[in-house]
């Protein structure tokens, strides 16, 4: 069996989200959204490296929610996050089936 790996953005008082702008996920009234980025840009060039070393072995489990705000974005985007087009996705979604996810234009 495989391992599952976690990663994610979390603030010491429980707030997660990826490394984002504000208008990633404004789900719920979300007032707080982009918290990560200014933090994540001092870091691009050392977390470029990182995430092309750490995709270079692993698949993807995501969330609908998730998958709907990449979905459109990393294909247009491939050069911030090295490998993200080229792993497997896998998609934990009640509401999006196997049809809808092979007509995407996003690959795996």
């Amino acid at each position: 069996m495989r391992k599952i790996i976690l990663q994610e953005f979390i603030t010491l008082d429980g707030v997660m989200q990826a490394p984002g702008g504000p208008e990633e996920d404004a789900s719920s009234d979300f007032k707080y959204g982009g918290w990560v980025a200014p933090y994540f840009a001092e870091a691009d060039e050392a977390s470029g490296e990182f995430m092309k070393k750490w995709m270079a072995s692993t698949d993807i489990l995501i969330g609908r929610k998730t998958y709907d705000i990449w979905e459109p974005y990393w294909p247009k985007h491939a050069e911030m996050w090295p490998g993200i087009n080229d792993v497997a996705k896998y998609v934990a979604s009640t509401s999006k089936n196997k049809l809808d996810l092979e007509k995407s234009d996003w690959k795996n």
